[in-house]
């Protein structure tokens, strides 16, 4: 088990911006030497042959068509920040379908 010291709760609590009563010490240093003892079981483990992933679920995102189905309403127009020609001006977005 890590030895955290007194210190290094303090120093845990300060950058988490928490406050921690002094009785609570003891508590928060046992809880976070048993997560620390986790997370070094844990790297012991062989990853070697298990795949990067960015998300658990292999989804796509659908797509459609960019094309006016209906136009937008003039008390719609009239709350957007920036419009022209009766249509609503956003920054440019590119997502990078991966192949």
């Amino acid at each position: 088990m890590p030895n955290l010291t007194h210190d290094d709760i303090k120093k845990i609590a300060n950058l988490a911006k928490l406050s921690i009563q002094e009785e609570d010490f003891p508590l928060y240093q046992q809880n976070l030497s048993n997560i620390l003892d986790l997370v070094k079981q844990m790297d012991k483990a062989d990853t070697s042959k298990i795949s990067e992933m960015a998300h658990a679920f292999s989804l796509k995102q659908r797509l459609r068509t960019d094309a006016i189905t209906s136009p937008p309403s003039r008390e719609l127009l009239e709350m957007a920040p920036v419009i022209e020609a009766d249509l609503f001006l956003v920054p440019k977005v590119i997502e990078k379908e991966k192949s």
